[in-house]
């Protein structure tokens, strides 16, 4: 049974503005929306409920950069950035705030980055079906050269900057700018393409991109890491989906605010 956290009683209700993509992308929501997408008022007030499915408790993520372009200088001092980031962000307040998400018998605690791979034995190319990345992670963790996955594995895949990839008829910069899924064997991923894009960098610096766009899938994963039958709201999606592209800074990092049942806000 799902903790209900007590809410605040309301005189009529009050949406917060999300956005939303502008595809044909259907529920469940489990994309980071372009900057750009139109922000549309919900029509009930949003609130998460419980679906009875899988928690990420103390979330173990894995970063694959997949290609030789992450050899490159620039590129690979953004993927050395980006394991900082999650060597940091796992165990900060943004984690601890996913607490009030917590259900009998599944407590959401600090997580750790357990490894990085610059994969270099196959490529992305410049197309790329949501398929073919569950289709190498399940070779490469079968080959040993990712973790054996568990409950808690989160595998985050980095593509080099020109790869698109194509999930459900939507593709990267024209119409989402990353995602979080899990194959049928459970085996939890989030995809990230390069947001060097307009519509992805949202004004940002591309790092700054990198880790806001990161922190929406990585709350979303921890709280409903098969889309739809963790914390979700049928009308506004994910935990990260109400508050796209709503940032804050958490010790020099650009993350992104976080839907809050408990303060029925983005927090």
């Amino acid at each position: 049974m799902a903790t209900r956290p007590k809410r605040k009683k309301v005189a009529e209700p009050s949406a917060s503005p999300a956005r939303r993509p502008q595809t044909k992308f259907q529920h469940p929501l489990r994309i980071v929306p372009l900057h750009t997408a139109p922000l549309l008022a919900a029509a009930i007030r949003p609130e998460l409920t419980y679906r009875n499915g899988p928690l990420l408790t103390n979330v173990e993520v894995f970063t694959v950069f997949w290609g030789v372009a992450w050899q490159d200088a620039n590129n690979s001092a953004v993927a050395e950035q980006m394991n900082e980031f999650f060597d940091f962000i796992l165990t900060s307040k943004l984690i601890d705030q996913l607490a009030e998400y917590n259900i009998e018998g599944k407590t959401i605690g600090h997580g750790k980055r357990t490894g990085s791979l610059t994969l270099t034995t196959s490529e992305p190319g410049t197309q790329l079906q949501d398929r073919a990345i569950q289709k190498m992670l399940q070779e490469e963790i079968a080959a040993g050269m990712l973790p054996k996955n568990n409950a808690n594995s989160l595998y985050f895949v980095f593509l080099p900057p020109g790869t698109q990839v194509e999930l459900a008829g939507a593709a990267s910069c024209s119409d989402f700018c990353g995602y979080h899924d899990a194959t049928s064997d459970h085996v939890f991923y989030a995809t990230m393409p390069y947001g060097n894009c307009s519509g992805c960098q949202g004004g940002l610096a591309t790092l700054d991109a990198l880790t806001t766009t990161s922190s929406h899938e990585l709350c979303e994963a921890i709280t409903d890491p098969v889309p739809g039958q963790g914390w979700y709201d049928d009308a506004n999606g994910e935990i990260g989906d109400i508050c796209a592209w709503k940032t804050k800074k958490l010790d020099g990092y650009t993350v992104q605010l976080e839907w809050s049942n408990a303060a029925e806000a983005c927090v």
